[in-house]
């Protein structure tokens, strides 16, 4: 048992080799829309046609890959096949759409990583807003907004305030001469002006779900 334990294992483990050709396939099918040849992988690293050959029958065996061997560019992907740079918040820019005129569609190969879109060097947290104070700010009820927790915001920035130690709102935040001004982004809603306010946390993305 334990020997069938071990076979199991080495067949999911890859060589940094390996996972070099397993991604080359990848991306040249996510870009291109077909997969490169055992030459074009070999001048994409840098290495022999016979090399990039053995190293795509280990990963044949490894059921990573599978290849016809009467058909040019056949190898694919098998759903074994994994990568590090693969996550759940790794996401695909595929171009882009216009608001307004129509533009050309663009194909852009780049992707999007949405940790890098609430990377900070504070803690960040979440909250669910409630009301629609801030909807010319284009935040609406029952958005996510995602903040920095921090208390030292600049002027104009949106924050999580705590006022008189028990009510917190999402505002605008400007510090006036005598006094501090919180400001909705909504004609129908006056701003709140205090002398003193705990900011808790200072926006810096918004997340809306349909």
């Amino acid at each position: 048992m334990a020997k069938k334990k071990r076979k199991s294992e080495a067949t999911h483990f890859l060589t940094p080799r390996q996972l070099e050709i397993l991604t080359c396939v990848r991306d040249a099918r996510r870009n291109l829309g077909y997969s490169p040849t055992l030459q074009e992988i070999a001048d994409e690293l840098g290495i022999s046609k016979i090399t990039v050959f053995e190293h795509v029958e280990a990963l044949i065996e490894k059921g990573m890959l599978t290849r016809h061997s009467n058909r040019a560019r056949s190898l694919e992907l098998t759903s074994s096949a994994r990568f590090p740079d693969d996550r759940p918040t790794l996401l695909p820019m595929l171009g882009r759409i216009a608001a307004g005129a129509p533009i050309d569609a663009v194909p852009s190969p780049d992707v999007v990583d949405l940790e890098d879109l609430v990377t900070s060097r504070y803690p960040v947290g979440v909250l669910t807003v409630t009301g629609d104070s801030m909807i010319e700010d284009q935040i609406r009820d029952g958005d996510w907004v995602i903040f920095e927790q921090r208390s030292d915001p600049r002027n104009g920035e949106t924050v999580v305030a705590l006022i008189d130690g028990e009510e917190a709102t999402l505002k605008r935040f400007y510090k006036e001469k005598s006094r501090i001004r919180l400001q909705p982004a909504n004609a129908k809603y006056k701003p709140i002006y205090v002398r003193d306010v705990e900011v808790q946390g200072v926006v810096i993305g918004v997340v809306r779900r349909y």
